[in-house]
């Protein structure tokens, strides 16, 4: 049997509970430590009263911490820092562990060799039948499919604190994930798949404010670029983020404005009428997969004007925040 730890950074969501009672459900070797990590930034430990007794004979091994709200990143790092087991396997708070889960992993972990920094687990995203899912669905399935990602990943914890943890200047877990696995990568490690298995729940439709947020991500590809290259997304076998398009109605609708403030309106209407095709153009490639109700198409039409001025916004700062960024293993230093 490998001794392993299971690290879960969250946010207190309803899914809590379901992903611990999941995990002490499950048949095999239990994890020696359980690490919550409040990320909240004003946590309120009592509401974690709930899902932690759902551990029944586990709930002593569990340990929470507080990692102040600085994001995902550092909330894993935060965890890392308190395990002493071999392996950390770092778990999503809305993943479900599957009821062989523990004893597929320790399979997973037994299979290892020394070159070996990871395994990755397998994430099933169940989706209502009748319908197209919405693209909060394929967003979620999206994420359960990508590489190395953390909702279900576990590390050597020695590779971990050598190569020192996640890079906390990243907003999105998923490039903190990326980056993370690439650097391992570097050191001649592998990461393997495993053959455990668990479920996602997708999440409700997401509300505008939360599509307009998650633009953010595009300073995280600035420093993924900054550190990986201008290819980083083909070692990750990741889709380009090519703000081609966002660029280009953000700039005619920005022509717009000043073609109107400058008295030029038929010029101005011009402009105004390219901004709109292209973002009807937007809208339409999310619109197109999905089960196009009216709350669904309501939030994508929005979301489709307001978001790639956001995104261009974002990645500008973030080209200038993190134009000489060092690597992460300097700044932790």
């Amino acid at each position: 049997m490998t001794a392993y730890a299971v690290v879960i950074p969250t946010l207190a969501p309803d899914s809590l509970a379901d992903c611990l009672a999941a995990l002490a459900a499950s048949n095999g070797p239990k994890p020696r430590q359980i690490v919550l990590v409040d990320d909240r930034a004003h946590p309120d430990l009592g509401s974690l009263d709930h899902p932690l007794g759902v551990l029944g004979d586990l709930r002593p091994r569990a340990t929470v911490l507080a990692s102040g709200g600085r994001g995902p990143a550092a909330a894993r790092n935060t965890g890392l820092r308190a395990v002493t087991a071999p392996w950390a396997v770092f778990l999503a708070d809305d993943v479900q562990p599957g009821p062989h889960w523990c004893a597929q992993l320790d399979r997973d972990l037994a299979a290892d060799a020394p070159d070996i920094a990871g395994s990755q687990g397998v994430i099933a995203v169940p989706l209502p039948g009748g319908r197209a899912p919405t693209e909060t669905e394929r967003e979620a399935t999206a994420r359960a499919r990508a590489r190395w990602g953390t909702a279900d990943m576990a590390y050597r914890t020695d590779a971990l604190k050598q190569a020192r943890g996640f890079d906390e200047r990243f907003h999105c877990a998923h490039h903190a994930d990326i980056d993370l696995a690439l650097r391992l990568l570097d050191t001649g490690l592998r990461i393997r798949q495993g053959r455990r298995t668990s479920r996602m729940p997708a999440p409700p439709a997401a509300r505008w404010a939360a599509s307009l947020r998650a633009q953010r991500r595009h300073a995280d590809d600035a420093l993924m670029r900054r550190l990986h290259g201008p290819r980083w997304w083909h070692r990750a076998v990741a889709p380009p983020n090519r703000p081609t398009a966002p660029l280009a109605v953000t700039a005619t609708g920005a022509t717009a404005c000043a073609l109107a403030l400058a008295g030029h309106r038929r010029a101005a209407l011009a402009a105004g009428l390219g901004w709109a095709a292209g973002t009807a153009a937007i809208a339409r490639t999310r619109i197109a997969p999905g089960p196009r109700t009216r709350d669904e198409v309501t939030t994508l039409l929005v979301t489709s004007a307001l978001n790639p001025p956001a995104a261009i916004w974002h990645r500008l700062a973030g080209r200038w925040r993190h134009r000489s960024a060092p690597p992460w293993r300097d700044v932790a230093a």
